[in-house]
């Protein structure tokens, strides 16, 4: 029921719907497709900025290991440096945790310096083993519901994947 109240704001819908399901701390790193979230994470629920996805992702398992629904969010440049802490740390020892990973490099965002991440991004999750959606404005509830049954439920992490455009992005 969250989306039907903020169908015009996806961003304040994904948040509403992860605190409502109990997620967070909520650790990232900056990005401009999350910018509105990230300011709305930052405003209602708190969010600890830190420099490094590897450090965020490191951060979120001690989170995990605590009993909390840590989300981890970064742009998908951020992947490729968080690669070895999912591999190494979070799949192999199942640590649950939420990635939500901004897809630069897809349509329309055609930058030459993301296009390698924007093909790879699904295909490094799946061959690790965490499992993905991509986030739709008309979905973010059971997009949500499915996160969290994985997280929270299988203990498990999983990825939202965040298209340019979902919080205002354009080319």
């Amino acid at each position: 029921m969250t989306s039907q109240l903020f169908l015009d704001n996806p961003s304040s819908c994904l948040s509403l719907s992860l605190a409502e399901n109990g997620f967070g701390p909520f650790f990232g790193t900056p990005c401009g497709f999350l910018a509105p979230f990230y300011e709305r994470v930052e405003r209602d629920f708190g969010l600890c900025t830190v420099p490094r996805e590897d450090n965020a992702v490191g951060m979120a398992a001690g989170a995990a290991m605590a009993g909390q629904l840590p989300v981890v969010m970064m742009q998908n440049s951020g992947l490729g440096q968080s690669l070895n802490a999912l591999a190494s740390l979070v799949v192999p020892y199942e640590i649950p945790m939420l990635l939500i990973i901004s897809l630069r490099g897809v349509l329309p965002d055609r930058t030459s310096e993301n296009l390698v991440m924007g093909r790879l991004t699904e295909p490094l999750l799946n061959g690790c083993g965490i499992p993905t959606e991509q986030l739709r404005a008309d979905a973010l509830d059971a997009q949500v519901d499915w996160a969290r049954d994985l997280v929270g439920g299988q203990h498990r992490p999983a990825a939202l994947l965040v298209p340019p455009t979902l919080f205002g992005w354009r080319a």
